[in-house]
């Protein structure tokens, strides 16, 4: 199976596509760190200035972990798209490449090779987000020191510098199973279709309705909304409460784990049965 997930890992990283994301989110990231960076006064007066009429502030308040913080809030809500111009191509590009009936004569089960799909397209999911607190905390750490981190949710909260990274580590974590969960639906419609297109378009759109619906304030959504997917994407800022909800972070990350596990039970499912004409 190592050797499969290895394979489908390097199809991965020979396609141009593959980088675009990459490219994508470091440009971003840079971006929103030099901005920050030449207009760090002013934005640290915008942003403390009710703070400073009834308190004194003392130490770094402005610092890599902030910056950090206001990058993966700024940019999670687009990294949905950058993950599934992988996934969607995964089944579809051997489909368009006309590679499936070549693959399946291998002495490879079906099943086998939905798997190594899946897990590749994990691990791509992981050096993904790997990548994004590489660039966003560890550049911001360069570009502005270390310190305190406020965050300002129901009360303001300031976390001392030793408990911050647990924190950080978790948080990113959990994006990671959840653009993970993005990645599994992507892989599914990639897996009915012969071109990409479709899957990355559909995912989004999947993503983009379910929000709407969470969104309408009718009884009966309401109550499924804890179901829907797009309910658990950002839990990952549930780190930074105080205190850390921890049941609601599990129960979250159990919805994402069972919609992971569905889609790939289904997805091997169809793929077994289906008939392969190219």
């Amino acid at each position: 199976m190592m050797t499969l997930v290895l394979i489908e890992l390097q199809k991965i990283f020979r396609k141009w596509r593959t980088y675009i994301g990459f490219i994508a989110l470091f440009g971003m990231t840079l971006i929103v760190q030099l901005a920050l960076y030449f207009t760090q006064e002013s934005f640290v007066q915008s942003t403390t200035r009710s703070l400073s009429d009834q308190f004194t502030l003392q130490g770094n308040f402005f610092n890599g972990y902030v910056v950090a913080y206001l990058i993966l809030n700024a940019m999670f809500v687009h990294i949905p798209f950058l993950i599934v111009l992988v996934g969607g191509d995964l089944f579809a590009g051997e489909a368009t490449a006309g590679t499936y009936r070549m693959l399946l004569t291998r002495p490879v089960s079906r099943l086998s090779l939905v798997t190594s799909k899946y897990l590749a397209g994990f691990a791509y999911t992981f050096l993904f987000i790997l990548f994004l607190l590489a660039i966003s905390l560890g550049g911001s750490l360069i570009f502005f020191g270390s310190g305190e981190l406020i965050v300002f949710k129901e009360k303001i909260i300031i976390y001392a510098p030793s408990d911050v990274m647990w924190r950080m580590a978790s948080a990113y974590a959990y994006a990671a199973l959840s653009m993970m969960t993005v990645m599994a639906f992507s892989i599914f419609f990639s897996s009915l279709v012969s071109n990409a297109i479709g899957p990355i378009v559909t995912t989004m759109a999947v993503i983009i309705v379910f929000l709407i619906l969470s969104a309408i304030p009718v009884d009966f959504l309401q109550n499924l909304r804890p179901y829907f997917f797009t309910s658990h994407l950002i839990q990952w800022d549930g780190f930074f409460a105080d205190p850390v909800d921890y049941k609601e972070l599990a129960n979250s990350a159990l919805v994402l784990v069972g919609h992971i596990v569905f889609l790939y039970a289904l997805t091997a499912f169809l793929f077994i049965r289906k008939d392969i004409l190219s």
